[in-house]
This record gives C-alpha cells, sequence and structure tokens, in this order.
C-alpha cells in the first residue's frame, strides 16, 4: 500500500447530509464520530479525546506542511488535534455547523471555514483562533425551502492557487460567492446569476430552489472554474469567476465534477441521466455509459496520475435504489462492475486517493464500511472496521 519512506493514515467522519429533522431538533443528530487506521494496524481507532459527543464530521483538512495537524469540522465549530487526532481541542470559531475547511495555497497559517446559515470564518495563526468574515454585501438567492438556515450552508471553498486573494465559496442553493482580498470580504459572483439559463435554474418540486453540488478549479489553470448546479447544469468561467457561461450538451441535473491533473482538459460529470465526458474544457461533451446498468451517477472521480481511470458511483434513480459502483480504464468509455466493494445496498458515497502513494484510492460507504486499492481500482479488500452504520461524511488522507 505505501512505499518504506512512509506511512499512510486515513481518517472517516462520521455525519454524511444534514436530516431536515435536526433543525427542529437540535438534538437529534445521531451516532457520529471520527476514526482513525494506521497502514500497518488492524483495527480502526475511535478518535474522542477533546471531540464533542456524536460529533457530526463533515469537513476535514490536513495541515499540509506537518501532518500530524489535523482538523475536523463537527456541529460545534472547528476542532483542532497536533498529534494526529490522539486529543483535540476546540478552537474559538463559533459553535455552529461546518461544511468545508481549506487552507491557504502557501500560506498554511491562513486557513478558512464554511458554516450553516452563509457564515465564512478566517484564521490566521492555523487554525487556533477564527474571526467572522464580512458577508455584508452577499444577498444570498432566494429560497423557498424551509428551514432556511440548512440550505445557506457553504459546502465549498477553494483558493485560486496563481492568486491566493481571490477565494470562492460555493453555497448549497444556487449561489456563488467570490472574495478578492484573501476571504476577508465577499460579495456574489453577480457574473454567476447572470447567466441567462440561470432563471430555468430550479426543481420543480416541492421547491424551485437550485443547488451548488461541486466547485472545481482546473489543475492547469486556476482561473478556470467549474461548477455543478443540481438542476441547472454545468457552467465554466475563464476569467477567475467575473463571467460564467452555460455549458450546452449535458443534462441539467449535474452532481459532481471530476478532473485529473494528468489530462486537466478533461472534465468528467456525473449527472441524473448518465455520466458525461469533455476532452475541450467543457465545449463539446459526449455519454459515456457503455456497461451501466443505473444511469443515475452521483459521484465520479479520475485518478490524479492517470485520467483514464476512472471511479462511478449510479443508482438506478433519485431515491438511491440499487446503487453500483464502477470503473472503467478507457476514459469512462467502458464500464466494468466493482463486485467486491459494499453488499446489496451499500452506497459509495466518498473516494479519495493517496497522492503520495500512486494508485492507492480508499472508497467509504453509506453503511461506513471502507475499502482499499493498490492497483487503481482494480481490486479491492475491505478494512478491518468498527464504525457505526451511517453516512461517511468526510474522508482525509495523510502520509509522514
Amino acid at each position: 500500500m505505501t512505499s518504506q519512506n512512509h506511512k499512510t493514515f486515513v481518517y472517516v467522519g462520521i455525519g454524511g447530509e444534514h436530516p431536515l429533522a435536526a433543525a427542529a431538533e437540535p438534538n437529534s443528530l445521531g451516532e457520529g464520530g471520527l476514526f482513525r487506521r494506521g497502514d500497518d494496524e488492524e483495527a480502526w481507532q475511535p478518535l474522542t479525546d477533546g471531540l464533542p459527543a456524536d460529533p457530526q464530521v463533515r469537513a476535514m483538512a490536513i495541515h499540509p506542511e506537518n501532518p500530524q495537524v489535523l482538523f475536523a469540522g463537527t456541529q460545534d465549530g472547528v476542532y483542532r488535534t497536533s498529534d494526529r487526532g490522539e486529543h483535540w481541542e476546540a478552537t474559538d470559531s463559533p459553535k455552529a455547523e461546518v461544511w468545508s475547511i481549506v487552507f491557504h495555497p502557501t500560506k498554511p497559517d491562513i486557513m478558512l471555514a464554511g458554516f450553516d446559515k452563509g457564515m465564512i470564518c478566517k484564521s490566521e495563526d492555523g487554525g487556533l483562533t477564527w474571526k467572522k468574515t464580512d458577508t455584508g454585501k452577499v444577498v444570498f438567492p432566494h429560497i423557498t425551502m424551509e428551514p432556511t438556515e440548512i440550505v445557506k450552508r457553504i459546502i465549498g471553498l477553494s483558493f485560486d492557487a496563481a492568486s491566493p486573494l481571490d477565494v470562492y465559496g460555493a453555497v448549497e442553493v444556487g449561489g456563488l460567492l467570490a472574495s478578492r482580498d484573501g476571504g476577508d470580504t465577499w460579495e456574489e459572483c453577480t457574473g454567476f446569476t447572470a447567466v441567462p439559463e440561470s432563471s430555468q435554474w430550479g426543481f420543480h418540486a416541492p421547491t424551485r430552489d437550485s443547488h451548488v453540488r461541486d466547485l472545481r478549479a482546473a489543475p492547469h489553470d486556476s482561473s478556470y472554474l467549474y461548477a455543478a448546479i443540481e438542476e441547472g447544469g454545468m457552467v465554466r468561467s475563464r476569467d477567475g469567476g467575473a463571467t460564467w457561461k452555460q455549458l450546452p450538451g449535458i443534462h441539467d441535473d449535474v452532481h459532481c465534477i471530476g478532473i485529473s491533473g494528468a489530462r486537466p482538459k478533461s472534465v468528467y460529470v456525473a449527472t441524473s441521466r448518465a455520466p458525461y465526458r469533455t476532452d475541450d474544457e467543457g465545449d463539446n461533451w459526449e455519454v459515456i455509459n457503455n456497461g451501466l446498468d443505473g444511469r443515475y451517477a452521483l459521484h465520479i472521480a479520475a485518478a490524479p496520475d492517470n485520467a483514464d481511470v476512472v471511479l462511478l458511483t449510479v443508482s438506478a434513480n433519485a431515491r438511491r435504489e440499487n446503487p453500483q459502483f464502477y470503473r472503467s480504464t478507457d476514459g469512462g468509455r467502458n464500464w466494468k462492475l466493482i463486485e467486491s466493494v459494499g453488499q446489496d445496498e451499500d452506497m459509495v458515497v466518498s473516494f479519495d486517493w493517496d497522492l503520495q502513494s500512486p494508485g492507492t484510492v480508499y472508497a467509504g460507504t453509506e453503511p461506513g464500511q471502507i475499502f482499499c486499492s493498490i492497483d487503481h481500482g482494480e481490486t479491492w479488500r475491505q478494512l478491518p472496521v468498527s464504525l457505526p452504520k451511517l453516512a461517511v461524511g468526510a474522508m482525509a488522507v495523510a502520509s509522514a
């Protein structure tokens, strides 16, 4: 699994998507947890010292220069460890649900965290202390869904690696935020909602709110941004988010984006009709569904060192019935069912590649199972696991 020069640790947070009932009953979130396993260990170790009871972990970030330092976003704010999770301490971040955590690309003392209710906080001392940033100029999208606090959560944050003063934030319901001062102040990306087709974004019932499901910067040029909109399609910016274009030729219910640094002009997306592929940054698309039994694609990821190796989760419908896990070795043009991962109705909800060990990838299922492959997903083994049978909310891989 690993070379002799490093040891890999896998962290798994249990939490999953936000249950709407929890908004009415804040104490009804149920069982959660955070677990760690080293590549030479047989069992998963629960990480509890200093964390809140039943932590709902939906975001994690590993320090880019010190893998012993890890941050976890919980329902009670951001927590920090400096010993690989043996002991945790609460930071002074707001005691609210955390949905995203990100490091500055070159200055790891600078961090941002996205919360529910449209709140973004910033740290300039390596995550020890946090302050609320200014979102006063933001006019959040019109929301018809109740409760409105849930759908204003900041589900993604991304620095522009080439120009780190530019930062982007994805709002759960059809919104994109931008900061031009490193995250201190925020405004709407008006060009995002200025796309003429945006008037057609939205669900048919019971609400017409569209959801930003994924936001990615192209590995070769961070001014190229892609946003996946559930019931809105795919939009692209080539100028760092100033202007956006709706990409034609793709189904309008987009769930996930996959890009490999090995061939950054090729982009994969998962939609409710089929997975798609483009080799020209989104100008032209092709359906890639040969060999698939299900058509409702939910998660897609290309190997960072081989863009032709792609992993995909599909199901029969939006209710996630008959979920299946597939692999392609020719850029999605043909798919082969992976029968060794999950059982029956187990949905694979998370993939994470070990960037220090090419070919090694981990997959987490909704019931809390973890699988590992060391050959780009050709063969898999289930890791010894005693995790709660709840959705995997976040996964992180660290190598020493």
